[in-house]
C-alpha cells in the first residue's frame, strides 16, 4: 500500500483481537479500536475509514450489527472475524453484508492480501453476487470520493466511457451511496427498443392510447419515482424523443402517451454513453440543450488498459467468484499470467476480462491458470484485424463512402457469422445504429 489505510476494530479485546491489532499496525495501517459501538458510530460519521473489522466472538447479535453498519456506512468493506468460526457463521456474516470472513489467528500474508483487496474500495452486497465496484486505481478512488460528496443532490449525472467499463455499476454506486438508496433503481437501454416502443416504455401510456394498449401502463420514470432512473446509451435516442425527455427534466413531470394530465416526478436521472456526447451534439446528432441538462455532474470512467492495478484486482475477484460457482478447488494465476494480462490492451474492458477469466477457469487443467489458458494473445489477432486488413477488402477507385461503409458492415457481419452485437462492438457503433444502417441499405442479412 502506498498510503496508510485507516482501519476500525469493533469489539471487546481478547487475545486473538489484540494479535490482529498488532499485525495490522505492522502493515502500515492506522488502527482505531472501539468497544463502545456508539463511540464508533460517532467517529466513523466524521471520518472515511478504509475498512472495518468486527469481532464476532465478543459482540452480541453480530449479524444485525453488520447489517446496521453496512446501511449506515454504505460502501465500507466490513470484515467479520472470529477465533471460533464455522462455515455456518461465515455464511450468516456474508449474508448480512460482510465483504469477507476471516478466521483468527490469520497469517500476515493472508491479512495483507485482504487489506490490499478491499481497502478504500466500494463494497455493496445489494449490487448482487460478484458485482462489487473494485478499484485500486488512484484516479478511480478520487472519482468515487467525488461521487460520494454529490450523491445526495438531485443533480443529473452523465457517465461516459468505453463499452464494458462498468457504467451501469457506477450508476448503481451513485444510487446506493445516496439518500435515495431505499428507493427503486430502474435501468433501461435506450438503444434496445425502437422509438415508438421506447417512448411508451419510458413515459408509460393510458389505456386505448394506441392499438394494443389494453390497459394503463406505468413507464420507467414513474416506476423510478422516489429513486433513480438510469438511461443507458442515451446517445442512441432519437431527436424527437430527446425533446420529450428534455421537457421531463425541465418540468419534473411526465406525460404518459394518451394520458389526460402530467404526473409530478421525484426522480434522480443518471445517463450513460460510450460516445463523446459533446462532439456528438456539435455534429447535430444529439440536442445540445439536453446535453447540458444531463452533464451537470460528469463522470468519465477510464478504460481498463489505463488502470493496470485494476486488471489484477478484478481478475482475482472474477477468479474467486467463478471458482465458487464452478465448485473448483482453489487455483491461482501463474505469475507470468499477470504479466500477460497487464500487457494486453483489453479492448472490451472489464466485460472482456470477466469473460476471459471465466473461459480460462474452464480450460485450465493444471495447478495454475497459465497464459495459454487465458487465450488473449490469439484474441489480439482477432476479427478486428482480419476485417480491417487492406489486402482483404479491395475497393475500386470511384467507390463512394456510402458504398464502402456498406461493404465494411457486410464483411464484418460475415466474419462474425451474422452476430450483430459483436459486429457493432468491432465497428464502434451501437446495435441501433447498425440496425438503422442495415435498414437504410435494405440489406438482407440473416
Amino acid at each position: 500500500m502506498t498510503e496508510q489505510t485507516e482501519i476500525i476494530l469493533l469489539g471487546q479485546p481478547d487475545a486473538a483481537w489484540n494479535t490482529l491489532a498488532s499485525q495490522l499496525k505492522g502493515l502500515r495501517t492506522h488502527v482505531v479500536s472501539f468497544s463502545d459501538l456508539n463511540e464508533a458510530k460517532s467517529y466513523m460519521q466524521s471520518k472515511q475509514p478504509g475498512m472495518a473489522f468486527i469481532n464476532m466472538d465478543t459482540l452480541p447479535d453480530a449479524q444485525n450489527l453488520i447489517r446496521e453498519f453496512t446501511f449506515l456506512f454504505r460502501g465500507l468493506p466490513i470484515m467479520a472475524s472470529s477465533a471460533k468460526g464455522s462455515v455456518h457463521e461465515a455464511k450468516l456474516a456474508i449474508d448480512a453484508g460482510a465483504a469477507d470472513y476471516l478466521l483468527l489467528p490469520v497469517e500476515r500474508e493472508i491479512l495483507n492480501t485482504h487489506i490490499e483487496r478491499y481497502h478504500n474500495q466500494f463494497f455493496d452486497p445489494e449490487l448482487g453476487r460478484g458485482r462489487r465496484l473494485v478499484t485500486g486505481d488512484p484516479g478511480m478512488q478520487k472519482l468515487l470520493n467525488q461521487v460520494r460528496r454529490v450523491s445526495n443532490s438531485t443533480a443529473t449525472v452523465l457517465i461516459q466511457g468505453e463499452s464494458g467499463t462498468g457504467k451501469e455499476l457506477m450508476a448503481r454506486y451513485v444510487h446506493q451511496v445516496s439518500d435515495r438508496a431505499k428507493g427503486p433503481f430502474i435501468a433501461i437501454n435506450c438503444a434496445a427498443l425502437p422509438e415508438n416502443l421506447l417512448e411508451s416504455e419510458l413515459f408509460g401510456h393510458a389505456k386505448g392510447a394506441f392499438t394494443g394498449a389494453t390497459s394503463d401502463r406505468k413507464g420507467k420514470f414513474l416506476q423510478a419515482n422516489g429513486g433513480t432512473i438510469f438511461l443507458d446509451e442515451i446517445s442512441e435516442m432519437s431527436l424527437s424523443l430527446q425533446a420529450k425527455l428534455l421537457r421531463v427534466l425541465q418540468e419534473r413531470e411526465v406525460d404518459p402517451v394518451g394520458g389526460k394530465a402530467p404526473i409530478e416526478l421525484d426522480v434522480r436521472v443518471i445517463a450513460s454513453t460510450n460516445r463523446d456526447l459533446k462532439l456528438f451534439s456539435s455534429d447535430g446528432h444529439f440536442r445540445e440543450d439536453l446535453y447540458y441538462r444531463l452533464n451537470v455532474f460528469p463522470v468519465f470512467i477510464p478504460p481498463l488498459r489505463n488502470r493496470p492495478k485494476d486488471i489484477v484486482l478484478l481478475a482475482d475477484m472474477f477468479r474467486q467468484r467463478f471458482v465458487q460457482e464452478f465448485g473448483r478447488n482453489e487455483i491461482p494465476f501463474a505469475p507470468e499470467t499477470y504479466d500477460t494480462m497487464r500487457r494486453y490492451s483489453w479492448p472490451g474492458n472489464i466485460r472482456e476480462l470477466e469473460n476471459v477469466v471465466q473461459r480460462a477457469l474452464l480450460m485450465a487443467d493444471g495447478q495454475m491458470i497459465s497464459s495459454q489458458d487465458m487465450m488473449i494473445e490469439a484474441d489480439q489477432q482477432s476479427v478486428v484485424e482480419t476485417v480491417m486488413d487492406s489486402d482483404q477488402i479491395q475497393m475500386p477507385v470511384g467507390t463512394t463512402v456510402r458504398e464502402m461503409e456498406e461493404i465494411l458492415i457486410r464483411r464484418t457481419l460475415d466474419e462474425v457469422d451474422g452476430n450483430r452485437t459483436r459486429a457493432a462492438e468491432i465497428l464502434g457503433i451501437s446495435i441501433r445504429t447498425l440496425r438503422n444502417k442495415l435498414n437504410e441499405y435494405a440489406a438482407r442479412i440473416p
